[in-house]
């Protein structure tokens, strides 16, 4: 068995935090693989909040049904997606890859003109939803690299996101938030699942060859 597959054998939603810091070395890797996460377009068309103050996290757990591991948690991440594309993100991203691939803007008139007419002409709500998505991505990333770390970590929808939005001026910034991950360590005395055998549909069931 790779150490991938032994890695995501271990790592479980995890319910209960024991409260202890995770290294800044440890974070950096799971913020960077989070950086490094795919997204159509290449846009990542969303913003990734990280907080630690223990005051706004206890407030965040009362929008979240008073879940133990948002306040127990080293970090709380929020993946909040743009609620709205427009031709200023579009120029923005254009001015990025010019200045990071050393080439013209105009060099990539056609590409640009590609997003465009893909994104700007669809609806305001499917471009709400697509951005929505690709938080999603990035949180597997972060999944995955929480795991190679050896930092427990959970993916969570339950919670009021308005609410959420509200506690982090979100709707000012035009954000919406989507998903959030709490960060830290197992308290596998308190978390029943801790020891629990992961439960997953068969090979033959989910995958099929075609």
């Amino acid at each position: 068995m790779s150490n991938l597959i032994e890695t995501l054998n271990w790592r479980y939603a995890t319910k209960r935090m024991n409260g202890e810091k995770i290294p800044a070395e440890k974070l950096k890797v799971i913020l960077e693989a989070i950086q490094l996460s795919p997204s159509s377009a290449g846009m990542q068309p969303y913003t990734v909040f990280v907080i630690e103050d223990q005051e706004l996290k206890e407030k965040i757990q009362k929008v979240a049904y008073m879940q133990p591991q948002i306040a127990e948690a080293s970090h709380l991440i929020v993946f909040a997606s743009w609620t709205k594309i427009t031709a200023e993100h579009i120029d923005e991203y254009m001015n990025l890859i010019a200045h990071t691939r050393g080439v013209s803007a105009e060099s990539l008139d056609g590409f640009k003109t590609s997003i465009t007419n893909g994104i700007l002409s669809r609806p305001e709500e499917d471009n709400a939803q697509w951005a929505a998505r690709q938080a999603y991505i990035a949180l597997g990333h972060a999944l995955v690299a929480a795991a190679s770390e050896q930092i427990d970590a959970t993916p969570m929808e339950g919670f009021d996101a308005n609410g959420l939005d509200e506690i982090l001026d979100l709707n000012e910034k035009g954000l919406h938030s989507v998903v959030i991950m709490t960060l830290g360590y197992r308290d596998a005395e308190n978390d029943v699942l801790a020891s629990a055998k992961k439960v997953r549909r068969s090979l033959e069931e989910l995958f099929v060859t075609l």
